[in-house]
């Protein structure tokens, strides 16, 4: 299938790594010009040069902490300066630590809202006037698994994951008259660096190993497996795209048939 991604611009944020850089090499192997970030500039230009060298794609990589307004405003500013559009706003900023509700301090949740929350909130005030003004425009919200089915020792996650599928939802119905969408992708276990992290918390709270917690995950997924980053990457791609122009207010999930419910 043809998504007709050819030339349309993307931004992905925290795309050093993970699923976001996953996300980000699957848009540009489709023919999208894109713009990614990232707190450290290392990683960053690595990820960026691998895309370019891997798919031929003209990548524009920006130095920026998205839980920071002026990071936000300065990687939509640089990505409207260099490619003079943006067609699709892929939200992503890594997950919050894990932990228990008595583990954190209200400190710890303000600091997970501007991580979890107010990063996609600020990056659809800064690009959703832009994609008014082009009346066409994509934005897929990352979130997890957790927004169906609670996740044990990842409160902020679940609590906060929420608030962002109340945005997308509402955010569907606001601006579907000025041509754009808005969804979320929901990964369920998916082998990256935040899932060996909670690997690693479940296997110390539990007094087990990493290879025991993996096995009595995977036990509970129908495919019987954790997913890759490309095949989470595959379905974003999907949605974003023109290929999926009737498709807007949903949580898709991407989970082996980990969540059971209708």
């Amino acid at each position: 299938m043809n998504l007709g991604l050819q030339d349309k611009v993307a931004l992905v944020t925290a795309a050093s790594r993970g699923l976001g850089r996953a996300v980000a090499m699957e848009l540009a192997r489709e023919g999208a010009r894109v713009a990614i970030c990232a707190r450290q500039e290392g990683p960053l230009s690595e990820a960026a040069d691998a895309i370019r060298q891997t798919t031929g794609a003209e990548i524009l990589a920006v130095p920026a902490d998205v839980s920071d307004p002026q990071g936000v405003e300065r990687v939509v500013e640089a990505t409207l300066s260099r490619f003079g559009r943006i067609d699709i706003l892929v939200t992503n900023a890594g997950g919050p630590p894990p932990g228990r509700f008595l583990d954190f301090t209200p400190a710890d949740w303000e600091a997970a809202v501007q991580l979890t929350l107010m990063s996609v909130v600020r990056l659809c005030y800064a690009v959703v006037p832009t994609m008014r003004a082009q009346k066409s425009g994509s934005i897929v919200a990352m979130t997890s698994v957790s927004v169906k089915q609670p996740l044990p020792n990842l409160i902020l996650s679940n609590s906060l994951r929420l608030a962002v599928v109340g945005l997308v939802k509402t955010l569907a119905d606001e601006l579907a008259p000025d041509g754009i969408r808005v969804n979320a992708v929901c990964p369920g276990w998916t082998k990256t660096e935040r899932v060996e992290q909670l690997l690693r918390d479940r296997a110390a709270r539990n007094g087990t190993s990493v290879e025991e917690e993996e096995a009595k995950i995977t036990a509970a997924i129908p495919l019987g497996r954790m997913a890759t980053p490309e095949e989470f990457a595959r379905a974003v791609a999907f949605l974003s795209s023109p290929a999926a122009s009737y498709i807007t207010g949903i949580s898709l999930l991407v989970d082996g048939g980990l969540y059971r419910g209708v």
